[in-house]
């Protein structure tokens, strides 16, 4: 892109940093706000407007990691093919790689026999290309890497959902159950850390697990403040507060 490309191409080719910068903002937001922040903190105005801004901010680049990874399926949905192409030794130096399972590879006379035997081939990108199992494996990739940002923010939202509540001094009732039944959404983020590792990406695995845990002391700092909204009616002599409901 350097000799051009519209701005969603550049911010597509930074879309794992912008995903980063907005879940570091997110952690950081949560941590002050269910754990780090004294309740007296928030009758300052601007302190829960500041925390609320952040993760607006979060949430739209949140949303661009979504359109980046659908704009990723549909080119991997669409690759053309390379009716032309029946050897790799036919483009090989000629600045094209071989790609498979995100992993890519310069194709030169010196290895172009030695990656597949199959004469059909797709190019994934410009300068890309792969075999009919490359092709699958990219869709298969891309898929999971779709349904990954997408569960991650029905965990998001089931927490800013729990936390509204437990502002309001709701611990439980059928809206804050439904918050618990969210926590069904890391069973399917442990499974994509599984595909991970089937696939031989094992950091990607490692990074899921390190995420998963992050949110999970979100979740604990949410457990220890719904118990301190129950002692506080028990001690107020209203009894317990399981028994609202929204």
């Amino acid at each position: 892109m350097r000799q051009g490309g519209d701005l969603f191409q550049w911010t597509e080719a930074f879309a794992t940093t912008i995903d980063n910068f907005a879940w570091y903002g997110l952690l950081f937001a949560f941590e002050l706000e269910t754990y780090a922040l004294e309740d007296d903190t928030f009758e300052k105005r601007w302190v829960p407007w500041a925390l609320h801004g952040v993760r607006v901010i979060c949430y739209l680049m949140l949303t661009h990691t979504v359109i980046a990874r659908t704009a990723a399926l549909d080119k991997a949905w669409e690759a053309p093919a390379c009716p032309d192409i029946s050897s790799l030794c036919q483009v090989a130096d000629q600045d094209i790689s071989w790609g498979f399972n995100f992993d890519y590879e310069l194709i030169t006379t010196a290895n172009c026999a030695n990656f597949t035997n199959d004469t059909s081939f797709y190019m994934l990108e410009e300068m890309v290309i792969t075999d009919s199992a490359g092709w699958r494996m990219e869709k298969e990739q891309t898929t999971v890497d779709l349904m990954d940002a997408l569960v991650w923010l029905l965990v998001i939202w089931s927490i800013e959902l729990a936390i509204w509540l437990q502002n309001r001094d709701i611990s439980g009732g059928r809206v804050m159950l439904a918050t618990y039944a969210a926590k069904g959404f890391y069973l399917v983020l442990f499974g994509n850390a599984v595909w991970w590792i089937y696939t031989g990406h094992y950091v990607y695995a490692w990074d899921q697990t390190l995420w998963i845990l992050g949110f999970w002391a979100i979740e604990r700092n949410m457990s220890e403040w719904r118990g301190d909204l129950r002692e506080r009616d028990r001690a107020r002599g209203t009894g317990s507060l399981e028994s609202v409901q929204t």
